[in-house]
């Protein structure tokens, strides 16, 4: 297990600090951006809902609003109300706040193991992880176009490794279609809990996603002229899950309009089995000019 990956399972190991109450961090690495990432406080308020629910129990779905952008230079307080324990079902409410706001809501269903009909449809065929460059190699080709801060920013150790097909070149952004894969795992094994791989999984979950609708436009994160913001982000965990194995993560985006778009996505273990299915709603805003004073 890498440094990075030690760095993220102590961030989903937030801190009791009352009964149903707990606290967790950012990285300091992270300090100096804008806001904190959306998958981060979606996994802290899942580990922090965990904590509140027996262990026979996994959750099954999630479905989380955010209010306000994170400060990643303070800690994050996470409220639990216990809505209900039932026979089968628990269901859990976190508040996420900073600075006395609520900047998250998340509703969270937990369910006991129970045997029924199964059915699923079939994984798209697509390169495998082996067949696909890293981030770092992907950095090492436009390393001469990029300024020496951003290429520390590519190159620095990650929690995941992320592996896109068919990505878009960042500097030269070409219309492509809104279907997007991406193969993801921890970078080493991770020796946990069903409940802690669960929050992994919620953590990668926020990546990637709202990038499929950028593509139809040629659009890149790196534009300058683009805002974009999680809104809205639902999970639903079908099965059991090992984030440290590659697990594929087919997107779509099958609506963009009024500065928000909708991503959909779909995540298959390496043999075929679908684990999770995603949906989030996100802001796709052109940034127009400050007037001047």
């Amino acid at each position: 297990m890498t440094d990075a990956v030690s760095g993220l399972l102590e961030l989903l190991d937030v801190e009791r600090l009352e009964v149903d109450l707990f606290r967790g961090f950012t990285p300091e690495e992270e300090a100096g951006r804008e806001r904190v990432y959306g998958g981060q406080v979606i996994a802290q308020a899942l580990a922090s809902a965990y904590r509140t629910v027996g262990e026979d129990r996994i959750c099954h779905s999630l479905h989380a609003y955010f209010i306000r952008p994170g400060d990643p230079k303070i800690p994050i307080i996470y409220e639990v109300d216990r809505s209900r324990d039932g026979g089968s079902f628990t269901t859990r409410r976190v508040v996420a706040i900073q600075h006395g706001q609520q900047i998250l809501n998340m509703s969270a269903s937990f369910h006991v193991h129970e045997d029924g009909w199964d059915h699923q449809h079939d994984m798209p065929e697509v390169k495998q992880p082996e067949e696909l460059m890293s981030r770092q190699q992907l950095a090492e080709q436009f390393k001469d176009r990029i300024s020496d801060e951003q290429l520390k920013h590519w190159m620095r150790p990650q929690p995941f490794e992320m592996k896109e097909i068919s990505g878009l070149n960042p500097f030269n952004p070409k219309p492509k279609s809104d279907v997007n894969y991406v193969w993801f795992r921890t970078d080493g094994k991770v020796e946990a809990s069903p409940a802690m791989h669960h929050c992994l999984v919620a953590w990668a979950s926020d990546m990637n996603l709202l990038g499929s609708s950028l593509r139809p436009h040629g659009l890149h994160w790196i534009n300058k002229e683009l805002m974009t913001a999680s809104l809205d982000h639902a999970i639903w965990f079908h099965a059991p899950v090992r984030a440290d194995e590659w697990l594929l993560y087919a997107m779509d985006s099958p609506k963009a309009g009024n500065g928000r778009s909708y991503n959909r996505g779909l995540i298959y273990t390496r043999d075929g089995q679908l684990v999770a299915s995603t949906v989030q709603e996100g802001l796709m805003r052109k940034l127009k000019p400050r007037k001047k004073d």
